[in-house]
C-alpha cells in the first residue's frame, strides 16, 4: 500500500514538474479589453475565459504542441499553433476584429459585464446603442435569468424592470404583463403575438433575453400597446462549440432537466446549430394542481458568405396542466379569509393539454458595412384542449356551486416582415435610417359552449372543502367535431399591413440626434361578429443628446393608434385606441460600462381603452370603453456590476393611472385596475473572488408594491383596497466556471401574498383572489462543457 502511495506521489510530482502555462491579453481594434472571451485548447477539455481586464491564464499543460482558439460572439475567431514547455508561454496582446458575419441577434458590450446589454436585439430594429435611443428600454440578459433561477416568463422576470406587474395569474398558461397603466403587448422576435389569452408563457430554456420597451412601441413594432411591449429573444447559434446541462429540484415536487447544445454542423463552420431541450414535472402547494411541460427548440443557421446568413428555428412547447380554476379563492368575508392552500379543484378533473408550435425563417444581408436588410416570415399555431372552472353562486355560510366549462381553442398567426437599416451623410449631418413593411394575420377559435355543474346544493363549502370527486360527477364534453367546427368560426381575427420610415439626423458629430418618423397602418378586425376597418398615420418625434459616449438625455413625443378587439353588450363597434405619449429621460453607463442607469418621466393619454364590463356574469366576454385615461409617472432602473463580483439589479416606479373622461361604466377619477402607485425591486448578488470562499456567491432580493389597485376598476372604496405587498428572496451558490451549484429560497419570511378584486357572484357581493406560494426553494446544478 505504501509503495503504491509513493509511486502515485512520484507520478504527481513529475507531472507537476513538467507542466507549462499560457497567458495572454485580449483586446479589440479600439484597444479595449475584452471580457468573457472563450479560450480553448482544441482536442482537450481545457479552457478558460478572460477576466474584466481582458487577461487569461491557463495552468498545468503537458509540454507539447497545441492549437489554441480565441473566440467571442460578434468577433472573428483566432487560432494559434503554440508550443508549451515547462515555462509560462506569454502570447502578449491578442487583437480580435469585429466580424462581418456578426449578424447575431444580441450584441454584448465588450467591456461590460454580462448583466449589461449595450445593443438591443436585431428584432427591435434599432441599429444603435441603447444609451442613444430616445426611449426607456430595459434588457434582461441570460445571466440575470440564470442567477435568479427564472424558469418561465411568469416566474419573477418582471421584478427586474421598473413598474412592471402581473394581473390575473393563470399559472403558466399565459403571462399577463402590465406596465404604465395597461397591458404590455407580448412579442416574440419582434412579432406581436398577443391574443386575448395568450401567448403561451415562454419557458426560459430557449430564451436568450427579454426586452421591455416602455411607452408606445407602435412605431417600431407595429400594433403594440401604447404602454409598452416585452420582446422575447430566443437563443441562436453562437459559432462556438459548447454545451450546458442543468438539473433543478424544488418544493412541491419540482423536477426539471434542460440541455443547451451549441456548435457547428460542418467543418467549414458555415452551418451552425443550437438545440435546447427541457422537461419538467411540477406540483403545487394547492391540492390536485400541477403543471408538467416539455419544450424542443432547434435552430439552424447557414452562413452563405461574409454578408448573408439564413436562420431557421422551430419551437414546440407542450403543457399538461390542471384546470385553471384551481388558482382562485372566493369568499364573502374579504381577502385572506381562506388558507393560502385553498383550492376548489376536484381530484380527477381532466387536464388542459396545449401544443404550441412556432416556425420562423430569418434572412439577414449586409449590402455594405452601412446598409443591412432583414426579412423574416413566421407561423404560430397554438392548440388547447381542456376546461376552466368558475362559480354559479356563493353564500355567507361558504357554500358554493362550481361550474366547469369546456375551453378548447386554436390560435393561428402568420407574419411577414422586411426592414432596412442604413447610414449616410448629407454634408455634416449624419443619417441613421430605418424603413420597413409589416404584415400579419391572427385568428382565434374557441369552444366555450359546453358546461356542467359539479355540486348539489350544500355539497361544497369553502371553509371545509371536499376536493374529491364532485357530487354531480365529472363533466363529459362532446369533442366529436374539431374545435374550428364547434366554434362556428373564429371569435376574433385581425389582418394588418403597415409601412414605416424613420430618419435619425445626427448633428455635431452625432452628439445631438433628431428622430423623425411616421407609420401608416391598415387594419381590419372582426371580434365576435363586430367588424372594424381602420387606416391611420401616426408620427413620432424624438430628440437625444450625448454628453459623452456613456451619458445621454432624451425627449420623445408620438401618437398612438392601436386597433383592438372586443364585443360590447349593446352590439356597437369597437373603436381603436388613440392618444399620445410624452417622455423625458436620462441614461448613463458607469464604471467603464459595467453598470447602467435609466431615469424616465412619462405621460400617456389613451382614448377608448377597453376594460372588462363590470356587469359581466361568469363567462361573459363583454367589454366597455373606459373613455379617456392618463398614465403618468417616474421610473428609475439600474443594473450591472458595482465592483468586481458585486452585482445589483434595482428599480423604482411611481405610477398614477386614472380615468380623465368618464364613460357609462367608469367615472372620472377612477383608478385603473392592476396598478401600484409605488413599486420597488432590488436584487443584490456577491461572488467571492479569492481566498477560501473563492467561487461562492450569496444573493438577496425584495419586491414591494405600495398603494395597489384591484383587478377591476378602483373607485376608492374600502372594499376595493389591496394591502401593500412585500416579498424577500435569498440564495447562495458556488461555481468553478464549469460546474455551478445554487440554492434559491423564495418568500423567505413566509408571507401570505396575494392579489385580487371584489366581484359579484350571482347577486352576492364577494371577493376573489390568487395566493402565491409559501416559503419554497429551488436547487440547481449546472454543468458547462
Amino acid at each position: 500500500m505504501k509503495s503504491k502511495f509513493v509511486l502515485m506521489l512520484l507520478i504527481f510530482i513529475s507531472t507537476a514538474s513538467f507542466a507549462g502555462n499560457i497567458r495572454g491579453l485580449v483586446k479589440n481594434n479600439a484597444g479595449d479589453n475584452l471580457e468573457y472571451v472563450t479560450i480553448r485548447v482544441e482536442g482537450t477539455d481545457r479552457g478558460t475565459t478572460t477576466n474584466s481586464e481582458g487577461s487569461f491564464f491557463l495552468k498545468n499543460l503537458h509540454p507539447g504542441q497545441y492549437t489554441l482558439s480565441v473566440n467571442l460572439i460578434n468577433f472573428q475567431t483566432k487560432t494559434f499553433q503554440i508550443h508549451v514547455d515547462n515555462e509560462t508561454t506569454d502570447l502578449g496582446v491578442i487583437t480580435l476584429e469585429q466580424s462581418n458575419q456578426s449578424l447575431n441577434e444580441v450584441v454584448v458590450s465588450a467591456s461590460a459585464n454580462n448583466y449589461i446589454t449595450k445593443y438591443p436585439a436585431n428584432s427591435i430594429r434599432l441599429n444603435e446603442p441603447l444609451v442613444e435611443v430616445p426611449q426607456n428600454i430595459q434588457v434582461i440578459s441570460s445571466a440575470i435569468i440564470a442567477d435568479q433561477q427564472i424558469l418561465s416568463m411568469s416566474d419573477g422576470i418582471i421584478r427586474n424592470v421598473s413598474g412592471v406587474s402581473r394581473q390575473e395569474h393563470w399559472g403558466d398558461l399565459y403571462t399577463r404583463v402590465n406596465m404604465r397603466g395597461g397591458r404590455a403587448a407580448a412579442f416574440r422576435e419582434g412579432m406581436n403575438i398577443t391574443s386575448t389569452w395568450g401567448p403561451l408563457t415562454e419557458d426560459m430554456s430557449f430564451v436568450e433575453s427579454v426586452e421591455f420597451v416602455k411607452g408606445p412601441a407602435g412605431f417600431m413594432m407595429s400594433n403594440g400597446d401604447p404602454t409598452g411591449i416585452y420582446n422575447v429573444v430566443t437563443k441562436k447559434p453562437s459559432g462556438q462549440t459548447k454545451g450546458q446541462a442543468s438539473l433543478t429540484f424544488g418544493s412541491y415536487d419540482l423536477y426539471r432537466a434542460s440541455v443547451d447544445l451549441d456548435g457547428k454542423l460542418n467543418n467549414s463552420g458555415k452551418l451552425l446549430y443550437r438545440l435546447n431541450l427541457m422537461g419538467q414535472l411540477k406540483n403545487s402547494f394547492r391540492k390536485n394542481e400541477f403543471n408538467n411541460r416539455y419544450s424542443i427548440a432547434p435552430v439552424v443557421t447557414y452562413i452563405v458568405d461574409d454578408n448573408t446568413r439564413i436562420t431557421a428555428q422551430y419551437t414546440l412547447q407542450h403543457v399538461e396542466m390542471s384546470n385553471v380554476g384551481s388558482y382562485y379563492s372566493f369568499s364573502t368575508k374579504g381577502y385572506k379569509s381562506l388558507p393560502r392552500n385553498f383550492t376548489m379543484l376536484a381530484s380527477g378533473m381532466e387536464p388542459t393539454k396545449i401544443n404550441d408550435h412556432t416556425a420562423i425563417l430569418n434572412l439577414q444581408h449586409n449590402f455594405t458595412s452601412d446598409w443591412k436588410l432583414t426579412a423574416q416570415a413566421a407561423y404560430f399555431n397554438y392548440n388547447q384542449v381542456g376546461s376552466s372552472m368558475w362559480l354559479d353562486s356563493i353564500n355567507e355560510a361558504g357554500y358554493i356551486n362550481r361550474r366547469a366549462s369546456v375551453w378548447d381553442a386554436v390560435n393561428e398567426m402568420k407574419f411577414g416582415q422586411v426592414f432596412v437599416n442604413g447610414k449616410f451623410n448629407t454634408g455634416n449631418v449624419k443619417h441613421r435610417v430605418l424603413a420597413g413593411l409589416d404584415m400579419g394575420n391572427k385568428e382565434y377559435w374557441a369552444d366555450w359552449s359546453q358546461s356542467a355543474l359539479l355540486d348539489t346544493i350544500g355539497s361544497f363549502n369553502i371553509y371545509n372543502p371536499n376536493n374529491g370527486k364532485p357530487a354531480l360527477g365529472y363533466p363529459v364534453f362532446d369533442r366529436s367535431k374539431s374545435i374550428k367546427e364547434r366554434s362556428g368560426g373564429p371569435q376574433t381575427t385581425q389582418t394588418y399591413t403597415s409601412i414605416y420610415l424613420q430618419d435619425e439626423l445626427g448633428f455635431f458629430n452625432e452628439m445631438l440626434r433628431l428622430t423623425l418618423a411616421g407609420r401608416y397602418t391598415y387594419v381590419k378586425s372582426n371580434s365576435y361578429g363586430t367588424i372594424v376597418e381602420k387606416r391611420q398615420f401616426t408620427p413620432r418625434v424624438g430628440l437625444s443628446y450625448s454628453f459623452d459616449p456613456n451619458t445621454s438625455v432624451y425627449a420623445l413625443y408620438d401618437k398612438t393608434f392601436v386597433p383592438q378587439n372586443g364585443v360590447r353588450r349593446d352590439g356597437k363597434g369597437i373603436k381603436p385606441v388613440t392618444g399620445n405619449n410624452m417622455e423625458l429621460g436620462a441614461k448613463k453607463l458607469w464604471f467603464a460600462g459595467r453598470f447602467n442607469t435609466t431615469l424616465s418621466l412619462y405621460r400617456i393619454i389613451q382614448n377608448n381603452l377597453l376594460a372588462s364590463d363590470p356587469d359581466n356574469a361568469a363567462g361573459e366576454p363583454y367589454v366597455v370603453e373606459v373613455g379617456q385615461t392618463r398614465d403618468q409617472g417616474v421610473e428609475f432602473d439600474m443594473q450591472g456590476e458595482i465592483v468586481k463580483g458585486l452585482t445589483l439589479v434595482a428599480n423604482y416606479a411611481f405610477n398614477e393611472s386614472v380615468v380623465t373622461k368618464s364613460s357609462s361604466q367608469y367615472e372620472k377619477g377612477t383608478r385603473l385596475p392592476g396598478v401600484s402607485k409605488h413599486t420597488i425591486n432590488a436584487n443584490l448578488r456577491y461572488k467571492f473572488q479569492s481566498g477560501a470562499l473563492n467561487g461562492f456567491n450569496i444573493q438577496a432580493g425584495c419586491t414591494s408594491m405600495i398603494d395597489r389597485s384591484s383587478w377591476w376598476a378602483d373607485n376608492g372604496s374600502a372594499m376595493m383596497e389591496l394591502p401593500n405587498y412585500f416579498r424577500v428572496d435569498a440564495g447562495a451558490g458556488w461555481t468553478n466556471g464549469a460546474l455551478s451549484i445554487n440554492l434559491l429560497v423564495n418568500n423567505v419570511f413566509d408571507k401570505y401574498l396575494y392579489s385580487g378584486t371584489p366581484y359579484t357572484i350571482g347577486q352576492t357581493p364577494a371577493y376573489y383572489w390568487q395566493t402565491e406560494s409559501p416559503v419554497n426553494y429551488k436547487f440547481n446544478v449546472t454543468y458547462n462543457f
